[in-house]
């Protein structure tokens, strides 16, 4: 039992702060800060601090008819620069939802969207067309939408702001 409070006693150590005389006393309790153990480094392996010996292979020059040649580096496949005959620029991606996977849009003056339409989504790093499914109002679902319309539209892969949408002709 003594052993356990000196134990205490050494943990918790105690100041004492005169401020003034007639004044009362003021204790402070300081923390001991005990320093962390260090830990062991693994034991080495034997076979890690043998040396091995290397074996130097020489190689004999090629001349250069025979050298392999690269390959040429194709370029990615690049999207045209415009639109198809087939599509017409109908609107542009003003905010993705991607917990919803929705965007709303901006339709251009003189358009309109409906459901069943085919539109392709072109942007930076978007690429990707799909058939228009569901239109919301308001959280109302619709079946036509207006230039002057704030509507959201399902989409199925990750579209972005600034992302072109335009309406496939058939």
């Amino acid at each position: 039992m003594a052993t356990k409070t000196r134990a205490k006693a050494k943990r918790k150590k105690t100041t004492v702060t005169k401020t003034a005389i007639r004044r009362r006393k003021t204790v402070r309790k300081t923390r001991t800060i005990r320093k962390k153990a260090a830990k062991k480094a693994p034991p080495r392996r034997a076979e890690r601090t043998k040396a091995k010996p290397t074996a130097k292979v020489a190689v004999k020059p090629r001349p250069a008819s025979q050298r392999a040649q690269p390959e040429a580096v194709k370029p990615p496949p690049s999207r045209p620069a415009q639109p198809t005959a087939a599509e017409q620029r109908i609107g542009v991606v003003t905010h993705y939802y991607s917990h919803l996977s929705v965007v709303a849009m901006q339709l251009e003056p003189g358009t309109t969207l409906r459901v069943g339409d085919v539109v392709h989504i072109r942007g930076r790093t978007t690429d990707f067309t799909q058939k228009v499914e569901s239109l919301e109002v308001n959280h109302a679902p619709v079946t036509e939408v207006e230039p002057n319309d704030d509507f959201g539209l399902k989409v199925v892969e990750h579209a972005r702001e600034h992302d072109i949408v335009y309406k496939v002709r058939s």
